[in-house]
């Protein structure tokens, strides 16, 4: 009886070994954005926007950007090339159109090459028609502080 016991005590631990999952690896313990997200404020239709996205790779190793995917095609994401050194700092450049009037908020998902879970980056602003961005502009020079 003791041996049995013995037995079905160690396959028990053994199975719960073995179903124990290896911890994820994240981006943001390989690299370090300066901001995940920015505000463009208010913009010009039709005038496409950029914005560059600084991160630096605080791992032990190059890294390197497998993909850079944005929710939609208004917005353009630009990754670099090749591997990125341990502590160099690079950029992911995301451009948006700015076609349709009204707020916005896209995301962009950045896959790092050996990592699991990727990082996401997110723009966000309002975008004004000609005239009443001109408006804005205006209000903006007259107005201390703006």
């Amino acid at each position: 009886m003791k041996k049995l016991f013995l037995f079905a005590s160690a396959a028990l631990f053994s199975v719960t070994l073995f179903a124990q999952n290896p911890p994820v690896k994240k981006a943001e313990d390989v690299v370090k954005f300066k901001e995940l997200t920015f505000d463009f404020g208010k913009i010009k239709q039709g005038v496409p926007i950029t914005h560059d996205f600084a991160f630096t790779n605080i791992g032990n190793s190059p890294v390197i950007i497998e993909t850079a995917m944005a929710d939609c095609g208004c917005t353009t994401p630009h990754k670099p090339e090749g591997a990125i050194m341990q502590g160099k700092t690079d950029t992911i450049a995301v451009q948006y159109n700015a076609s349709g009037i009204g707020t916005f908020k896209k995301l962009v998902h950045v896959k790092l090459a050996g990592v699991d879970m990727p990082v996401q980056l997110t723009i966000i602003g309002t975008v004004l028609q000609a005239d009443d961005y001109a408006k804005y502009q205006e209000t903006k020079a007259t107005t201390p502080g703006r």
